[in-house]
């Protein structure tokens, strides 16, 4: 492994520790574990795809199925699906080349070989709630690119948006709230559920979408709103709907847990890394 494979997969793993290591509304962390995931599946499953998605594999496709083939080999279900699938293209990105400028390079080069691979990937993973689509169905062969892929989907998932948009609402949008929280929040963990909440606050989350439907997802998004309008973390007022909003996302089996959210929190603090201004310690 070269000494930049080494740096991605330090910074790959941090992010996805720090991830899930922060306490977000309605998500996985250190002491509120779901009955079918912990804190700990997901730090084993950082550790796992770390050295896989910083290799130099021969395909975006391979990358991520064999991220997830190694996240399968720690844990029995799926914990990070999401974060392989918007971190792999960025990791892939040359050294000497800026995210935001070249992650258009990655996306242009997917091939319909890539979209047969992320399939298998898929269904390997076996998400929650995808249902079926029109065209170029999951569980059917693809004939279209990845990206092409992507953009069938786009509207109504926000990873798949990015494969569209250049990653812009990672590289742009997050990363501006990420370094927003830097600025006004100390403690780096309170700075990611500040980020969680802003990013749920500006996107109905695509998993709560899918389980929960439109409307529910609409519904999140307000009362993440109304908590920021309230002036969390800082007041009184804004703690206390954050912990009503953090039970209300957790009530019937975790069924509206923001996922979404958490896989581009954990994309935003890659990139944060990896463009050399936001530095995460061991953990």
């Amino acid at each position: 492994m070269t000494p930049w494979q080494r740096k991605l997969e330090r910074w790959i793993q941090r992010a996805c520790e720090l991830e899930v290591l922060s306490p977000k509304p309605g998500n996985v962390c250190p002491g509120q574990d779901f009955e079918d995931a912990s804190a700990d599946d997901f730090l084993k499953s950082a550790a796992a795809i770390a050295p896989v998605l910083a290799s130099s594999q021969p395909t975006l496709g391979l990358s991520i199925l064999k991220a997830v083939q190694a996240t399968r080999n720690v844990v029995s279900h799926n914990t990070n699906l999401g974060i392989i699938l918007l971190i792999a293209p960025l990791a892939r990105v040359p050294e000497d080349r800026s995210l935001i400028g070249d992650i258009s390079d990655v996306l242009a080069g997917t091939t319909v070989e890539d979209s047969r691979l992320v399939y298998e990937a898929i269904r390997l993973a076996s998400p929650g709630g995808l249902g079926n689509a029109e065209s170029q169905d999951v569980s059917d062969l693809p004939t279209e690119t990845l990206a092409a892929c992507m953009q069938l989907a786009a509207d109504r998932d926000l990873i798949a948006r990015q494969y569209v948009t250049g990653f812009r609402d990672v590289l742009t949008t997050g990363v501006d709230l990420l370094k927003d929280a830097q600025q006004n929040v100390a403690c780096p963990k309170t700075q990611v559920t500040t980020l969680a909440l802003r990013l749920l606050s500006m996107f109905p989350d695509s998993l709560i979408q899918r389980r929960c439907g439109e409307a529910e997802a609409i519904t999140v998004q307000g009362k993440a709103q109304e908590i920021i309008d309230a002036g969390w973390p800082d007041s009184t007022a804004g703690q206390s709907l954050y912990a009503r909003f953090d039970h209300y996302l957790r009530e019937d089996g975790h069924h509206r847990n923001p996922g979404t959210t958490a896989d581009m929190v954990a994309a935003i603090l890659f990139a944060a890394q990896r463009e050399g201004w936001y530095e995460i310690d061991a953990l």
